[in-house]
């Protein structure tokens, strides 16, 4: 049975993911959900054998085959000091192939990173290493300076590390006014599929799904940072679209999206956390509240963010998503004082 190229390549595309994620026999799982013979799976699974994109296992085992790319810039030798030049020697000709629109993301999330180590870092050593298989390319780049947690708390005189990764969060957060707006990291994290920062033993994550994480690692690091991005091949995210979501007409970056399940272990009660939530978010001309995960707030907490908060800056729209009912009780208490 012959079909269109799109069917085809949706069937391998599938095949692949399936591959990806170790399962066994993928081809009957593939002959299910696309309703074809399992002869026609395992000719294109023998296709993509002999093109070195998948090898054999074992009996109904396969995995994707990558190849892996290592660089190494010293400043003894003046190599940390241009992001554009760092990058054509190392992730650009891996990507030539790949479409227009995954070639630009990656450019930009590339060179804000390693522009944060050449400006920020104070790094005598960074590392780059490309990985890519047929459906994905991940990068990590990392470097021995300060780590990127350390230096926030200590610029902006935080009481913890935790605080200071609550602040990459918000974006809009640099050390350095002059020369930085303090975005790169924001969007690079909502541009690949999956982020993640290493430091100071604490990992700030996110995913595709804007699913974020604050994670404790024992004795993870021993100084600097390291950085992981990966992105699919085949994505149909567009650059202009993840900025247009946080911009307004005129291209200011004047939304953000605050996670509070990734802030509190428990849920938020006080006025003073509540203050902790809103430090710097007076850039902003509107924020979102992601209550996931939060069973409940205290009086204090919902009465500082949408009575006070919301009376002192009236022109900050703030929306509430994902509210359980006990929240939305609180909420709806707070706002109807408010109105009273």
């Amino acid at each position: 049975m012959r079909f269109s190229s799109e069917k085809k390549r949706s069937i391998i595309l599938y095949l692949l993911e399936k591959i990806e994620q170790r399962v066994e026999n993928p081809s009957k799982i593939v002959s299910e959900a696309f309703n074809v013979n399992r002869n026609t799976v395992h000719t294109y699974i023998n296709q993509l054998v002999e093109e070195n994109i998948i090898r054999r296992q074992k009996r109904g085992i396969y995995e994707l085959v990558d190849n892996s790319f290592d660089y190494i810039f010293l400043k003894s030798k003046n190599e940390i000091k241009n992001e554009t030049q760092i990058y054509n020697k190392t992730l650009k000709e891996h990507i030539e192939d790949l479409p227009q629109n995954v070639k630009e993301i990656w450019e930009y999330a590339f060179s804000e990173m390693v522009n944060n180590v050449i400006d920020h870092s104070d790094s005598k050593k960074l590392f780059i290493s490309v990985k890519k298989d047929y459906l994905k390319t991940m990068v990590f780049i990392s470097d021995d300076g300060v780590g990127i947690f350390e230096k926030i708390k200590k610029h902006f005189s935080l009481a913890s590390l935790d605080d200071a990764i609550c602040e990459l969060f918000k974006g809009k957060l640099t050390t350095d006014k002059e020369n930085h707006s303090g975005e790169g990291i924001f969007f690079t994290s909502r541009l690949m599929d999956d982020f993640a920062i290493f430091s100071s033993d604490k990992i700030f994550a996110i995913d595709k799904f804007d699913t974020s994480n604050i994670i404790n690692v024992f004795k993870a690091s021993e100084g600097g940072t390291f950085v992981v991005m990966k992105l699919s091949n085949y994505t149909h995210k567009k650059s202009k679209e993840v900025f247009d979501k946080y911009s307004d007409a005129y291209g200011g970056f004047t939304k953000t999206t605050i996670p509070l399940k990734n802030i509190f272990d428990a849920s938020p009660v006080s006025r003073s956390q509540a203050k902790r939530v809103l430090n710097s978010l007076d850039k902003f001309e509107e924020i979102v509240l992601d209550f996931s995960g939060i069973a409940w707030m205290g009086q204090g907490f919902a009465h500082q963010i949408f009575v006070l908060f919301k009376n002192q800056k009236p022109n900050i729209k703030i929306t509430p998503v994902n509210m359980n009912e006990d929240v939305t009780k609180m909420y709806n208490h707070v706002i109807n004082t408010r109105q009273d």
